[in-house]
């Protein structure tokens, strides 16, 4: 069990005998009068949302989730299909993916998140190469300072086209590496 204070954005904590999520969480008080903790949340198993107010000392028991190495393997409405390497299939609803559909391939490789046997999510790799699908070219004169464009990067699924801003220089089919945690340009790809 771990106090209020504890608790990062991140962690997944056991409230009324549920899991849910930490997304927020917003500090209040002093050290004389003592902390609240304002948290938003998400159930892990319904979706749903919740805030709430804790005090500094209130206890928690902190849940550590499995993980397993999955590859993306196909779309079936309205879940996504991810297999493992024995073949084992594992299906996840879209709203449980969040940000992890911009950047879905077929065949990529990522790690399924599961809560009592349930696969609840992916998480992907840091960062990931992907090909410019778009991008207009850059305008002459417009180079001074650190100026970005728009770029839609390939995916496996059409209806989830994403952007990204990049430097002026990056056109179309160039491969590009991207942070999946921040959605920022890294590098350009050089064979």
């Amino acid at each position: 069990m771990k106090p209020a204070k504890e608790i990062r954005v991140g962690n997944i904590i056991m409230v009324d005998a549920k899991p849910f999520i930490v997304l927020r969480s917003d500090v209040n008080g002093s050290s004389r009068t003592g902390f609240t903790y304002k948290w938003k949340m998400k159930n892990l198993l319904t979706n749903s949302p919740l805030e709430n107010v804790f005090r500094g000392d209130d206890k928690f028991d902190v849940v550590v989730l499995d993980k397993k190495p999955v590859t993306y393997s196909y779309f079936a409405d309205p879940l996504y299909v991810f297999m493992d390497a024995d073949y084992e299939q594992y299906e996840i609803e879209e709203e449980n993916l969040g940000d992890a559909l911009n950047y879905l391939k077929d065949g990529m490789e990522c790690e399924a998140v599961f809560y009592d046997g349930k696969a609840i999510s992916v998480e992907l790799p840091t960062t990931i190469q992907r090909q410019i699908v778009y991008s207009e070219p850059a305008v002459k004169g417009n180079t001074s300072g650190n100026v970005l464009k728009e770029a839609r990067i390939e995916n496996a699924i059409e209806s989830k086209q994403h952007t990204v801003q990049v430097p002026l220089f990056v056109s179309q089919d160039d491969v590009i590496e991207i942070d999946t945690r921040t959605n920022e340009y890294k590098k350009i790809v050089r064979n």
